[in-house]
């Protein structure tokens, strides 16, 4: 990928624009069950429900996961801006929270993955999303891989 492409895509994840597709993403997802919005080819998407670590209301975002087990796996990319993404932060703040797959909701911890889940996560999470290799060639920053594991 050019050091141009890698600009333009953190330019993306650092344009409101991206979260205002966010918005309309999840509408679309909570009002078709999930039919429209869960998967795009390989990738699958989720909604995560957190609490805002400042406003304590609900926020819904939709994101990539990959199934693991009995767990759910996200990564903490922000599309490789340099800060982490909001709802990482809700999560650090509060782990509990609620995933929507398809019309399926459940009540989930989140946490952060080790080390060796780290080394042991990257290679499914890239072959599931190409993109994550890409944002982490956009940042300096670690970047959390998380494990949300159903209550």
């Amino acid at each position: 990928m050019t050091q141009l492409e890698l600009r333009v895509l953190k330019w993306i994840a650092e344009n409101k624009l991206w979260a205002k597709w966010g918005r309309v993403h999840t509408a679309v997802y909570k009002f078709t069950g999930g039919r429209l919005g869960h998967g795009s080819g390989k990738i699958t998407n989720l909604l995560l429900t957190t609490t805002g670590r400042k406003s304590g209301l609900p926020r819904t975002v939709p994101l990539s996961y990959i199934a693991d087990q009995d767990r759910y796996i996200l990564v903490a990319s922000n599309g490789g801006a340099d800060r982490d993404p909001i709802w990482w932060l809700n999560l650090r703040a509060t782990p509990d929270a609620s995933i929507q797959i398809e019309n399926k909701v459940l009540q989930v911890t989140a946490r952060e993955a080790d080390e060796s889940e780290r080394e042991n996560l990257w290679p499914q999470l890239h072959e599931a999303n190409f993109f994550y290799s890409r944002h982490r060639a956009n940042t300096d920053r670690h970047i959390p891989i998380v494990v949300l594991t159903p209550v």
